[in-house]
């Protein structure tokens, strides 16, 4: 799977998403799914843009409530690791528990698990950035609930590889699947993934009830661990040309909006910071996805080094950004980021509570 770089082709996707398929068949691996959340990940489009865009075309709210509810949980785990800053190494609601390591299954990290459709989706990975969001559950599910692993460095595994990486839902997922942000854990046996896949095994490990899968001991497929390190390959640092006399826009690896202030007379800098990428790595196929989708944006010039290297460096004095709490150290006008329902904020406990609310709101 390749995904477009191309501004005009992402704004092309929103306009051929059928919310009323997407609903009926979105957790099936051929479903109808819309493949926007790289370029909402990376701020390249908003989910007020296509929510504002299927109802412009006429579509009835509550005929594609379960479409629209999903852009709104993209939304709700943004405020919820606003509310809770540290939610990639501090659980949310619960401690884990049944944790017997802290690494991660050697046969999941290399594709080996047998459970054909884990290893694809797996493989499939590792290449193309990509993974449909009903396996990611899978394969969170095996390693927390099955192989017993802490959550932590799994979702840093899985974050590291995902074009969509995103720390609030990549977060907040692993948390729900282990039981750290749900009343419960999740399972997905072999008959379940069967339905959904497209495939026909069985005689697997994962071929029994849920009764016995929840209370089985660590698969010997699984047993051996591994512990990773990530590390982030930046393009090396290069000379910018700075009008001091201009305000300087700054991009970050959240956001690549190529509209914002799109006809006015700014510097424009996508600043690549190694201490985020030190504590949030990436891989170099992200960092390539990066780069191109940042040609959208005119005159944009990238600086790999720390925010007070590049203030003081160019003597930088009037900086514009979009608010994100990953960010909270800039300096200067924030500017909110599109919200669906802008005036829903804060830590709501449950998705149901948000969306409550917000409907409440509109």
């Amino acid at each position: 799977m390749v995904f477009t770089v191309d501004y005009k082709s992402i704004l092309q996707l929103i306009e051929e998403i059928n919310p009323i398929t997407y609903c009926r068949n979105r957790n099936f691996l051929d479903g109808n799914v819309s493949k926007l959340s790289p370029y909402v990940s990376r701020g390249v489009i908003s989910t007020k843009q296509i929510y504002d865009s299927v109802l412009a075309r006429g579509f009835n709210p509550k005929e594609i409530e379960g479409f629209l509810k999903q852009l709104a949980w993209r939304d709700y785990f943004q405020q919820t690791l606003i509310a809770k800053p540290y939610l990639a190494e501090t659980e949310i609601k619960f401690q884990q528990t049944d944790v017997e390591n802290r690494e991660l299954s050697l046969n999941i990290v290399k594709a080996q698990t047998t459970i054909k459709a884990i290893d694809d989706a797996i493989n499939s990975l590792y290449v193309t950035g990509y993974m449909h969001n009903h396996v990611r559950m899978y394969v969170s599910s095996m390693v927390t609930n099955i192989a017993k692993s802490d959550w932590r460095l799994p979702s840093k595994w899985m974050y590291y590889y995902l074009l969509d990486a995103d720390v609030a839902s990549n977060s907040c997922s692993w948390q729900w699947i282990c039981g750290a942000n749900s009343s419960k854990k999740y399972y997905a046996n072999q008959e379940n993934i069967n339905k959904y896949a497209g495939t026909n095994q069985s005689n697997t490990f994962l071929d029994v009830s849920y009764e016995e899968i929840a209370t089985m001991p660590i698969p010997t497929v699984l047993k051996e661990t591994t512990n990773l390190d990530f590390y982030t390959n930046l393009p090396q640092k290069s000379s910018l040309k700075i009008d001091v006399s201009k305000p300087t826009l700054l991009y970050n690896f959240y956001n690549l909006d190529p509209i914002w202030h799109q006809n006015e007379e700014f510097n424009r800098v996508l600043l690549l910071e190694p201490s985020h990428f030190n504590k949030f790595p990436v891989s170099e196929n992200t960092i390539d996805f990066v780069k191109e989708l940042s040609k959208n944006i005119s005159s944009i010039q990238i600086y790999c080094g720390e925010y007070e290297d590049l203030k003081k460096e160019y003597q930088i004095r009037d900086f514009i950004f979009k608010e994100h709490p990953l960010f909270a150290h800039y300096e200067g006008k924030k500017e909110a980021r599109d919200w669906i329902f802008p005036n829903t904020k804060g830590y709501f406990p449950s998705f149901f509570n948000y969306w409550n609310a917000s409907n409440k709101n509109m």
